[in-house]
């Protein structure tokens, strides 16, 4: 599909059309074929193994606490970079957190970090991130000698991420993606907080973000077994202390549902369906849980695009719990209580996410509304993508009502095109762009023009 039937999508006429949906790439399909439940299922057989992975706990024993997952973490990294030929960069992310409410002492915390460069020049600092937190706890978040188990949180993640490494590493992507096990969640969420304001210092292009942390249950606290959802937290306006001018355009002209978090949960969504038969990703408008947060959220206080994968019912007998028995009822984050299948298959929706971010070209700049003149069409202009293998545009609108786009139409190579009979009173809009083999971005939400 590289000309002929993109060309002939760009030839089509502006009206309102439902979005296309270009065949499957086989890339994509072949790495979400290859992800397996075994080899999860021994990832968190092995980290479980530790005893406790507790950030305060021993850092120096080869066979218990945070310090043995960590290395144990890492020598599997190291062993796809070997398996990458080389490509695969593995690179120890370490700091020392000063005291705190959750660490009386200073505490050296370590995120073990896998970074595949991508291969397109023009995309190469566009970065996606995947990540799980390696650090685990019981019911009193400041005992670092009691087993720790963190079967499900968040060894279900890790393992997930260790197997999109593995699966992944082998192949070449246009941008850049970044695997990442990072420590200090439960005392604070350390880790990814450092990584994400290092990210910001130094200007990196971090495009999107998914962290998968409590990802390892089918099973509901009354027993009830759901095993084809998962949750997709993805925030709407961010809790910022002053409102930045784009912002405030945004809200007023009614995108306050439209923020690059949900943009980047409208891409994810779709994608993980389609190459993921019979999962449904349920968006959840919100930041996380009720008053919770994860290791997504520093990414988005640093003003990155970034989302949280839940299963669908957490069983809190199983979750920051001492590992005991009352009145018959295990308690405790114990490994008999995942289900290494459904974990496979949250893998494979973050495992097509990605690919299909990492392989399209990026979000178009500059998205902006014209608003010279009142009229029933509407007109958009934008930046033209730096990619060289950007074969054009799609303009897309929802009812305001509607969580996902409804209609696209191709602008063909431009950089403005008019909707007509379609008004920006009605309805929202955003712009993507697309390859030449129909990869397609997330869309960028217009914000009115000062022209």
């Amino acid at each position: 599909m590289r000309t002929g039937p993109f060309a002939l999508l760009f030839a089509t006429v502006a009206v309102a059309c439902s979005a296309p949906i270009p065949p499957p790439n086989p890339q994509i399909d072949g790495v979400v074929k290859e992800i397996s439940a075994r080899n999860i299922e021994a990832s968190i057989r092995r980290l479980v193994s530790f005893g406790t992975r507790h950030t305060l706990s021993d850092a120096t024993s080869e066979t218990r606490g945070i310090g043995a997952a960590r290395r144990w973490i890492q020598s599997e990294f190291e062993h796809d970079a070997k398996d990458s030929g080389g490509r695969l960069q593995v690179t120890l992310d370490e700091f020392t957190q000063p005291p705190g409410e959750r660490n009386p002492q200073p505490v050296q915390v370590v995120n073990v970090v896998a970074t595949l460069p991508g291969e397109q020049p023009e995309s190469r600092d566009r970065i996606y991130v995947v990540s799980g937190h390696y650090d685990s706890r019981v019911s009193d978040v400041m005992n670092a000698t009691a087993d720790a188990p963190g079967a499900n949180d968040d060894a279900s993640g890790v393992a997930a991420v260790l197997e999109m490494a593995r699966v992944m590493s082998k192949q070449k992507w246009d941008a850049t993606l970044v695997f990442m096990a990072v420590a200090g969640e439960e005392q604070g969420l350390f880790g990814s907080t450092h990584w994400a304001e290092m990210a910001r210092e130094k200007n990196w292009n971090v495009a999107g973000m998914i962290t998968n942390d409590i990802i390892g249950s089918s099973h509901a606290d009354d027993g009830r077994i759901d095993n084809t959802r998962v949750r997709l937290f993805a925030e709407g306006v961010p809790s910022l202390k002053e409102m930045p001018e784009p912002w405030r355009k945004q809200i007023q002209t009614g995108g306050e549902n439209d923020s690059t978090a949900r943009e980047l949960a409208r891409f994810i969504k779709p994608m993980g369906e389609r190459y993921v038969r019979g999962m449904t990703v349920n968006i959840i408008y919100r930041k996380d849980r009720y008053l919770r947060g994860g290791d997504h959220s520093p990414f988005l206080e640093a003003g990155f695009p970034a989302v949280r994968m839940t299963e669908p019912n957490e069983n809190f007998r199983h979750q920051h719990q001492d590992v005991r028995k009352e009145d018959g009822v295990q308690f405790g984050d114990l490994l008999e209580f995942d289900d290494f299948a459904y974990i496979a298959q949250v893998a494979r929706i973050n495992a097509a996410a990605l690919g299909a971010l990492a392989l399209a070209p990026a979000v178009p700049a500059g998205v902006e509304m014209e608003t010279r003149e009142l009229t029933n069409d509407t007109t958009l202009h934008w930046q033209r993508n730096r990619e060289p293998d950007v074969a054009g545009y799609e303009v897309l609108w929802r009812e305001t009502t509607s969580p996902l786009w409804q209609h696209a139409v191709s602008a063909g190579n431009a950089t403005r095109f008019t909707v007509p009979h379609v008004s920006k009173d009605n309805f929202l809009f955003g712009v993507a762009a697309v390859d030449r083999d129909g990869n397609r971005s997330p869309a960028a939400y217009p914000v009115p023009s000062a022209k």
